[in-house]
């Protein structure tokens, strides 16, 4: 192909390589030159144009891109018609994408003209997702280049998901909640929502080798294709309970431990030519984790080797693990009475009070917000902030004589996150967690601000600590350091209710003695109810 600048009496059949505009023409960028074209550009006073001019031999961008997507889809892939030079791949069915790196890499090293991009290989695909592309760079590529990349075998297909039989065992130690097995199993069940399988048995047992070993042989014998184990305490050997239950059930561990984290401590293995996995601690969060990598493998019916577990090391490292400590944070690192303080979110505009300040009405003979300010203040948190925006002034002289600092927010009226982020960004560089309150939540009390700070315990995985009443969460609710960045990033008029969604694992629950947690008093008629009288 050749290109660059040629008069324009030359310029027939080309393709305009950049775009042409003057006075009234407009010659876009791929435009075929014409007799009409020539014409134009002459009455426009143009004497050259940049095109690519296809030689013989060469095919053109499309052509060539449909030709090698076409050679390399393989089984349950699409390939959409091409168009700019692009050929886009789609899976057909839900499954596994495998791909034969080496034939991509010597596809993508025949012609700089041709590339070849995919999803990661065994990466976990919906119908209708594009996998792949093919995209010819130049307007044309030589037809020599083209049959190369169109020579190999396919080079990516789906495979589609086949196990359907899932049975699922926990073991259970004193400690070990009922809730925490059974949010397990939910969040298994929209793990597997989206591969055709289903949890066919559920089975809890003793964290003993002899009761694990009959259940899992009793799992087996029902007709579960695969089994998972959830351990209650992870796996920290080949002769721990687990891998000693497989063993004695006649089954055969593959490998133990993987190079990615979250997920270092999986186990898998066989019986009766069933896979078994035992989960590592992550594979209770909905969080992507090396669980995930193993299990949509052997839900496809692709093997899961010693070596292709070692080999998932480049790109294991996921995620920081919230539940534990950070490899960088020592236990001793943590002092022995956490700096917990406490921040009253008291900027907003009481929109749904229809004109009055919500948090300068008065109940129990004292404004809302200074209700709210006493209960942190009385609960010996090291220090308290409030954040102030809309009639700042007001709400400051309603907590005169409180031990409070005040922090401004300029920006109160785009939403409680910007109060959010203005109260985190006045908080000291050695602060270790706080508790964030509601100005307008006066029964919460100092009593339960304290429980709440007692409660917090990054080394237990105990990052952030809700108040439950009546199996509802509520609020203040207690964030540990690690998550203020992700805190400060919230936007629009919302709290941490998402990051609190995200990381299920780093939360604990703490009982409240009544429904204080859920009492917010933000319109006129809650506010009589609850015996208050409005701001002047």
């Amino acid at each position: 192909m050749k290109f660059g600048p040629v008069p324009v009496a030359e310029a027939l059949g080309g393709v305009v390589a950049h775009a042409v505009r003057s006075g009234g023409l407009v010659l876009k960028k791929g435009a075929v030159v014409r007799e009409a074209e020539i014409a134009a550009l002459r009455a426009a006073g143009i004497d050259t144009v940049t095109v690519a001019m296809v030689e013989t031999g060469d095919v053109g961008e499309d052509e060539a891109a449909a030709r090698i997507a076409a050679a390399v889809a393989g089984e349950g892939v699409r390939v959409d018609a091409a168009f700019t030079g692009r050929a886009n791949l789609f899976a057909e069915v839900a499954g596994v994408l495998v791909v034969e790196r080496e034939g991509i890499d010597a596809v993508n090293r025949i012609d700089e003209a041709i590339t070849l991009a995919t999803l990661p290989a065994f990466a976990a695909v919906e119908p209708g997702e594009m996998i792949a592309t093919v995209k010819i760079i130049p307007y044309a590529a030589s037809g020599d280049a083209v049959k190369r990349a169109a020579g190999p075998r396919p080079l990516i297909r789906v495979a589609p998901f086949v196990l359907r039989r899932v049975a699922v065992i926990s073991t259970l130690l004193p400690g070990l909640a009922d809730k925490v097995v059974d949010k397990t199993l939910r969040v298994t069940a929209e793990r597997l929502k989206p591969t055709g399988a289903s949890i066919v048995s559920e089975r809890r047992v003793p964290h003993e080798a002899e009761a694990l070993r009959k259940a899992v042989e009793a799992a087996r014998t029902e007709g579960a294709d695969l089994v998972l184990v959830f351990g209650a305490s992870a796996i920290a050997d080949r002769r721990d309970v687990i891998p000693a239950a497989l063993e004695a059930a006649g089954g055969r561990i593959a490998h133990f431990g993987m190079p990615v984290d979250p997920g270092n401590l999986l186990l898998v293995g066989d019986l009766d030519g069933a896979p078994v996995i035992g989960a590592p601690g992550c594979a209770r969060s909905p969080k992507e984790n090396g669980f995930d990598w193993v299990l949509m493998r052997l839900l496809a019916g692709l093997p899961v080797s010693k070596a292709d577990i070692t080999g998932m090391g480049v790109g294991g490292l996921l995620m920081e693990i919230v539940s534990r400590p950070q490899p960088r944070e020592s236990e001793v690192a943590m002092p022995a009475r956490p700096k917990v303080a406490g921040l009253v979110l008291a900027a907003g505009r009481s929109t749904r009070m229809g004109g009055p300040n919500k948090l300068l009405a008065t109940l129990d003979g004292k404004p809302l917000v200074r209700h709210a300010a006493e209960a942190a203040v009385g609960a010996g948190l090291q220090l308290v902030t409030v954040v102030t925006g809309h009639q700042g002034e007001r709400v400051r002289a309603a907590l005169g004589g409180l031990d409070v600092a005040f922090a401004g927010n300029p920006d109160f009226a785009e939403g409680l996150s910007t109060s959010l982020r203005a109260g985190l960004a006045a908080l000291p560089d050695d602060v270790d967690a706080v508790v964030i309150l509601l100005g307008d939540m006066p029964r919460v009390d100092a009593a339960l601000v304290a429980r709440l700070a007692a409660a917090f315990d990054p080394a237990a995985g105990r990052h952030v600590v809700v108040p439950v009443a009546d199996g509802r969460r509520g609020n203040p609710v207690l964030w540990g350091r690690r998550f203020f960045a992700e805190l400060a990033r919230v936007t629009g008029d919302q709290g941490g209710r998402a990051v609190l969604a995200a990381y299920p694992e780093a939360v604990f629950e703490v009982p409240a003695e009544d429904d204080a947690v859920h009492l917010d008093l933000d319109t006129p008629e809650a506010l009589a109810a609850a015996g208050g009288t409005p701001a002047a």
